[in-house]
């Protein structure tokens, strides 16, 4: 009986203890804004260029979904994005971290209430390529309204990064290039370079909510 008991306590800590870990960590905008050291050097200064795996400009990422910037963090962490200098930073991170930077970012520069306008029409071609790839049942309204807190944003981000973005689901490219997102590969690889380059620059010709707030010391 005493055996039993003990077996019982045991399981029922086992899963309380469970539970309690399975909570979501909570981030803290106040303290993420002590964490950006290693951020603002590239996300920091408007139009600044990464030149790997090939040159493009840094994405914005203030005003992005906190949800998103937490997946793209634990995504590098793990491996299923390859970008070295990004993975080299998520390593370093702890899930407190991460939640404290995805919320400063998703707060950094947050415009006011505005009201939305409507998207520019697309060509024929690019209209065709969007409903191809169903792009809008995920990235939702004016692509800037996700059906998912864990997709991004992304009217209005540089053209030349989506295109890099894209390019890199279409499959394994090494030990240093790639994302792993069954989604995404899926659709990437139903277009030509050329197809995601055009619906790259329609997407980043769109007005959106992204912006890169300059740090003073950048200024």
């Amino acid at each position: 009986m005493n055996k039993t008991l003990t077996t019982l306590l045991g399981l029922s800590v086992a899963c309380a203890t469970g539970l309690l870990g399975a909570q979501e960590i909570k981030g803290d905008a106040k303290a993420g804004a002590g964490k950006i050291a290693m951020c603002i050097g590239c996300h920091g200064i408007p139009g600044y260029q990464a030149t790997f795996p090939q040159v493009h400009k840094v994405p914005m990422i203030s005003g992005q979904g906190g949800r998103y910037i937490e997946s793209a963090l634990q995504a590098y962490k793990k491996g299923e994005r390859k970008h070295p200098t990004m993975r080299g930073i998520a390593d370093t991170l702890t899930e407190q971290d991460i939640a404290d930077l995805a919320a400063y970012y998703a707060e950094h520069g947050k415009p006011g209430e505005l009201q939305p306008r409507p998207a520019r029409e697309p060509d024929a071609q690019v209209a065709q390529l969007l409903q191809k790839g169903a792009c809008v049942s995920c990235h939702g309204e004016n692509f800037s309204k996700p059906i998912d807190p864990s997709y991004p944003k992304i009217a209005g981000q540089y053209a030349d990064y989506l295109f890099v973005a894209l390019k890199s689901y279409k499959g394994d490219q090494g030990a240093y290039v790639g994302r792993s997102n069954g989604v995404m590969a899926g659709i990437a690889k139903q277009f030509t370079n050329a197809e995601l380059k055009a619906l790259a620059a329609y997407v980043g010709s769109l007005d959106g909510s992204l912006q890169v707030v300059p740090e003073r010391r950048f200024r």
